[in-house]
């Protein structure tokens, strides 16, 4: 039975889909194994691009609380899936919605969460409060109910903040009052969380005060569990299975990858009939012209989106397992779940930390992400080792390390430390 309360602040939340919720899901899965009872205070699913019910699956304990702050707009309807826009609507959208809104979008849910947190915290004792972002306004609600009840709190990013290169600025004054409201609340928590060294050192860059002590990488992970129950799950011999799993968000695309597989089925024209090149989650309509365009379709499946677990259950009959990143921003959480699949990767991502964390595995190949002879001759080397029946497999004693339950374990002993200040 736990014996500490932790308040968890975190906008997007299941049934909400996507990869922005899988994070925060495990580490409430597998802290009260650690002494911690985890109290979430989330939104009401509304209008978002994916829903997936089975991951409140993990969520099922006694020992968790789930907190919904009422819907902006009272209905009986089931929550809606709304397509996602492309490329440019996107931006657009961001621009504007920055430039009204600030820290994010998200900023009129401020209000509501702060009522429903001072009704909780008045109500159970809780011993820190953490909260996880993007969105940002998840960090403002904490600070302001950590200065409200005096109690200690922690703060997780996912993303940069103010030197996120996909957030926009209208004006100076815009991307002055950003920093300063990140620099109040490094001031306030009593410790940053972070996924990558990357954010560490563009924290630590920015902002003076802070030490190498004052944050804590914790990266993103996978879950065993997800995995054990599907080990038996195997790639068809026929077919040589490539695999891309999740959105390809912002100005990540699929061109350049399609524009290899294409040069190399020109030049190996009998792995026509054997190569498959699956995209598991939600596809832009720009990106399904290119595979017309490059005379993929019989080559390309595309399922859009699925639960969490049959995502798993596509990683486990692949082959290979593809991402492609064209900045050093963002540590997606598909490399941690490639890991989990225990496949060897095509990383077309530039050099860095993501690039590094692909090649430690010893079952991988990296090119730069717009490379495209780089990339068929990445795709020509594990076709070949597939025939031979000789692909490698990521070191497990590496891969290890990104078990979520042992990165719960590392939180919650930085939980521990803020309650006992």
């Amino acid at each position: 039975m736990p014996d500490r309360t932790v308040l968890i602040i975190a906008y997007y939340f299941p049934p909400m889909g996507l990869s922005g919720v899988q994070r925060i899901v495990k580490f409430i899965k597998y802290l009260p194994e650690y002494g911690w009872k985890p109290v979430i205070l989330t939104e009401s699913p509304g209008s978002f691009y994916a829903f997936d019910e089975t991951l409140m699956k993990d969520l099922e304990n006694p020992d968790i609380e789930i907190f919904r702050t009422a819907p902006k707009k009272v209905s009986a309807e089931k929550p809606k899936t709304v397509k996602l826009p492309s490329y440019f609507i996107q931006q657009l959208g961001r621009k504007i919605l920055q430039t009204i809104y600030q820290p994010d979008s998200k900023a009129k849910w401020k209000k509501r969460a702060l009522a429903l947190g001072s009704d909780i915290l008045s109500k159970q004792k809780v011993d820190v409060i953490l909260a996880t972002a993007p969105p940002y306004t998840d960090f403002l609600v904490a600070k302001e109910l950590s200065k409200e009840f005096n109690i200690p709190f922690i703060i997780d990013y996912r993303d940069p903040w103010v030197d996120n290169p996909f957030n926009f600025y209208a004006t100076p004054f815009h991307k002055s009052y950003s920093i300063k409201l990140e620099r109040d609340i490094l001031t306030r928590a009593e410790k940053a969380i972070v996924v990558s060294r990357h954010i560490k050192e563009l924290l630590v860059k920015r902002y003076g005060f802070l030490s190498h002590n004052d944050i804590m990488i914790i990266p993103h992970g996978y879950d065993p569990d997800d995995f054990d129950e599907l080990r038996n799950v195997k790639p068809s011999p026929a077919k040589f299975t490539i695999t891309h799993a999740g959105v390809f968000q912002d100005n990540r695309t699929p061109k350049y990858f399609f524009q290899a597989l294409s040069d190399f089925l020109k030049r190996k024209p009998e792995a026509a009939s054997k190569l498959e090149a699956r995209f598991i989650g939600i596809m832009r309509k720009s990106h399904e012209k290119l595979i017309k365009k490059y005379g993929l379709t019989q080559n390309t499946v595309s399922t859009g989106y699925v639960s969490h677990r049959e995502n798993i259950k596509h990683l486990m009959e692949s082959d290979v397992l593809w991402f492609m990143l064209k900045d050093l921003a963002r540590s997606p959480g598909k490399l941690y779940e490639y890991f989990g699949a225990a496949k060897p990767i095509l990383a077309s991502v530039p050099d860095g930390v993501m690039r590094k964390l692909a090649l430690d595995t010893k079952a991988a190949i990296a090119t730069a992400p717009d490379d495209v002879y780089a990339i068929g001759q990445a795709i020509e080397t594990f076709y070949n080792l597939w025939k031979n029946n000789n692909l490698p497999k990521p070191k497990e004693e590496y891969t290890e390390q990104f078990n979520r339950r042992k990165l719960a374990g590392d939180l919650a002993k930085e939980l521990e430390l803020a309650a006992e200040i």
